[in-house]
């Protein structure tokens, strides 16, 4: 088509096939970065590639690359073809389907292998039968893929599970019809003799068919977090509103938000959503921002104001002008800021693909060699490829297969448990470097909604009266520090009296009679206005929480103001706590917010953080975790709003706390179901102790196998105990695995 040939302008990006592991984005990176004036990098995760092209080099270049490596590669479809209502294909479905049959297959297959009691007469008749499917169907995609990479001249983990599946199979079928195995009434001593033996009379059934059903295993693990990988992106892009209201000639019409205009004007009403960047040019209201910024405060918005798309209007009736739109917008800026964030940290590669890039090659090379060797210095061509073909069974990674599924999959289980929510291995080896902790402070250190936390009475009052009286009022006001005013009033003083004559008087307060006393509750202003003058004990209230980063609320009726009601976004109980845990694990806490330093400074001597980063803009978290990267450190972000989501996905380490938004929640490596800030030091001892299970399970799946490699190139190897070594490798690796089970 003709947009394969243009010229990338800058950047482009490419939509990749065919990739089976992480090794296979590494090929294509390399292929794609040798070219002149080309940097790539390849996102196995969301199989992309974002191309950035400096010289004169065409799309279709790009691509021609990409398939000179093996693989698939286009451009993204158009917006407008990306609608169909025709559901792609899901791959985690499909891994679950083929690993589902593969292991009913399997499972009577290895019973009657290792168990002589079920080997009944012809059993190993009944064994082919079910084990053939499993060998062609179910390990289909690793034989595609060795082939691909026949074609390549190049060799990953898929190469050597192909190869040890079929040669398993084929000599069990040689053994079958040309040797004695298929006499009735043979049997499979489980013995651990070693001795030189043809082969003729054994089958290894129950190694193809259990390295294929343990391989998928981990493949649909790996396949089910795959499909989670863009939902940070569709989560931020539902935040955006569907229409939008827009005023053209005169006439109000409501339209898809893809057809507004800069400079058109669009009405928002209250409870909905503004539906791109703009200015206000008429009403006033207050603006929620929380799911965008965080933040709990509802903006005060007038005529001349900027506002944001994705935010909701909770107030009156504005008229918005917009400023930016589609793609421009700041809700679009944060979704492509997640995407290049994911994208860079996309690139960590699984332990066993980078152990396969040596490991395979080694051993194919050592089971051709084998079979020379033997076959060179006049030994039985049966005993040389039982010699071959018992260094490959003993080196195919079925133990490797289960070591990360295993781990993950019990310590994700103990996770749940504990509210503790893991998103795949490459999380965990960055757990075990992090050493700095940086933590939103809205919903994250902070309950993230409006508490009264004092009540100060002028010389003569009550606070109960004062909290009574204001209370009532802001029981009509759905402005978010009016219910927490109101909230309190009525835990404190029971029912709430009725109140006369409500008025409503747009970013200053309310007024209305309230036991027969004409009581304004709001801003400094409203009460001036009503000739109210502060005293001098409620001037030092109102100072001192401005000073602490509070909102001060003032309550006044007959002729004077009565008392200050002090309100804040409260520290949660656990926040401390939960910061000297996060020392403790060798972690340096930061305190990130958009508040004002005063606040900031507030909230973190409450706490324990020395160190705080204040007064940064939404688009501007992201940056900030990248400079303290830039100094040598090692970041974990913990947040819970949309503008925390970038953060989350540029931070070495990501959790997000799941009271927050699903944008932060699907953007995060870790994800704690609670609000409760300890549960992350918690995530932090799993995710190691994981990790290091991960380790040792990978360790002792070599070692076991390795160690007989040596007694199989000799010819030395019965074939049951390849398949011994197989099983306690595996079941090593499972009770190792199972072990986390424990963690407290």
């Amino acid at each position: 088509m003709s947009t394969a040939t243009q010229q990338p302008a800058g950047r482009v990006e490419l939509v990749i096939g065919g990739m089976t592991c992480a090794s296979c984005a590494s090929r294509i990176e390399k292929k794609l970065n040798r070219l002149d004036g080309v940097r790539a990098t390849v996102n196995y995760a969301t199989e992309k590639a974002s191309v950035e092209v400096t010289g004169a080099l065409r799309t279709d270049q790009l691509i021609d690359a990409v398939e000179q490596a093996g693989y698939t590669a286009a451009l993204p479809a158009p917006p407008a073809a990306e609608e169909p209502a025709v559901a792609a294909p899901d791959p985690a479905a499909e891994a679950r389907n083929r690993l589902a049959i593969s292991a009913l297959l399997t499972v009577p297959v290895i019973a009657m292998a290792m168990i002589p009691a079920l080997q009944f007469t012809n059993w190993q008749w009944l064994s082919l039968t079910l084990a053939a499917p499993v060998v062609v169907w179910g390990a289909l995609p690793f034989h595609r893929a060795a082939l691909t990479n026949l074609r390549h001249a190049t060799a990953t983990m898929d190469t050597l599970v192909s190869m040890g599946v079929l040669a398993a199979f084929g000599w069990s079928l040689y053994a079958l019809f040309l040797g004695t195995a298929g006499t009735p009434g043979m049997t499979h001593p489980f013995e651990f003799t070693i001795a030189r033996m043809d082969g003729t009379g054994a089958i290894y059934l129950e190694a193809a068919a259990g390295v294929t059903t343990f391989i998928l295993a981990g493949r649909y693990f790996e396949a089910r977090s795959k499909r989670q990988a863009g939902a940070a992106l569709r989560a931020l892009l539902e935040l955006g509103a569907k229409d939008v209201a827009v005023r053209r000639d005169g006439v109000e019409r409501r339209i898809p938000v893809r057809e507004l205009l800069v400079g058109d004007e669009f009405v928002v009403r209250p409870g909905e959503k503004i539906a791109a960047d703009g200015i206000v040019v008429d009403g006033s209201s207050a603006v929620d921002a929380a799911m965008l910024t965080g933040e709990s405060v509802p903006i005060e918005v007038g005529p001349g104001a900027a506002v944001t798309g994705g935010t909701v209007d909770v107030g009156g009736r504005l008229v918005v002008r917009a400023t930016r739109v589609g793609a421009d917008t700041q809700l679009a800026r944060m979704a492509k800021l997640v995407e290049e964030a994911q994208a860079g940290k996309a690139r960590a590669q699984r332990l066993a693909d980078r152990i396969s890039g040596v490991f395979v090659p080694v051993v194919i090379a050592l089971a051709v060699g084998t079979l020379g060797f033997w076959l060179g210095t006049g030994g039985a061509v049966a005993a040389a490829f039982t010699a071959a073909v018992a260094v490959l069974i003993i080196a195919c990674p079925c133990a490797l297969g289960l070591a990360t599924p295993t781990a993950l999959l019990v310590g994700t289980g103990r996770g749940a448990q504990l509210g503790i929510l893991i998103k795949g291995p490459e999380v965990l080896e960055q757990t075990r470097r992090v050493d700095t902790v940086v933590l939103d402070k809205t919903g994250t250190v902070t309950t993230g909604a409006m508490t009264l936390l004092e009540v100060v009475p002028a010389d003569g009052e009550e606070a109960d009266r004062v909290l009574a009286l204001a209370g009532a009022l802001e029981h009509g006001s759905e402005h978010p520090i009016a219910r927490a005013i109101a909230t309190a009033a009525e835990e404190h003083t029971g029912a709430l009296a009725a109140v006369a004559g409500f008025g409503n008087r747009e970013g200053l307060g309310v007024r209305g009679t309230v036991d027969g006393l004409a009581v304004l509750v709001g801003r400094e202003p409203l009460l001036t206005e009503a000739g109210m003058e502060l005293g001098g004990e409620l001037r030092a209230a109102v100072e001192r929480a401005r000073g602490d980063g509070r909102t001060a609320v003032l309550a006044g009726w007959e002729g004077r103001a009565r008392g200050v009601l002090v309100v804040a976004d409260a520290v949660k109980p656990t926040s401390a706590e939960a910061v000297t845990r996060l020392r403790a694990l060798g972690l340096t806490p930061v305190l990130l917010t958009g508040d004002n330093a005063a606040a900031a400074r507030a909230v973190a001597a409450q706490v324990g953080i020395d160190e705080v980063i204040a007064d940064v803009l939404p688009e501007e978290k992201a940056a900030t975790v990248r400079d303290l990267q830039e100094r040598g450190r090692v970041v974990a972000m913990v947040g819970d709003g949309v503008n925390d989501a970038a953060a989350l996905a540029t931070a070495d380490l990501g959790i997000a706390m799941g009271t927050g938004t699903d944008v932060a929640i699907e953007a995060s490596d870790l994800t704690l179901v609670r609000g409760d800030l300890r549960v992350a030091a918690d995530a932090i001892r799993l995710a190691r102790r994981t990790l290091r299970t991960i380790h040792g399970n990978l360790f002792w799946a070599f070692a076991y196998n390795v160690a007989a490699i040596p007694l199989a190139v000799a010819g030395l190897l019965n074939p049951m105990l390849a398949g011994a070594a197989m099983a306690l490798s595996s079941v090593f690796v499972v009770s190792n695995s199972l072990r986390l089970r424990t963690f407290r």
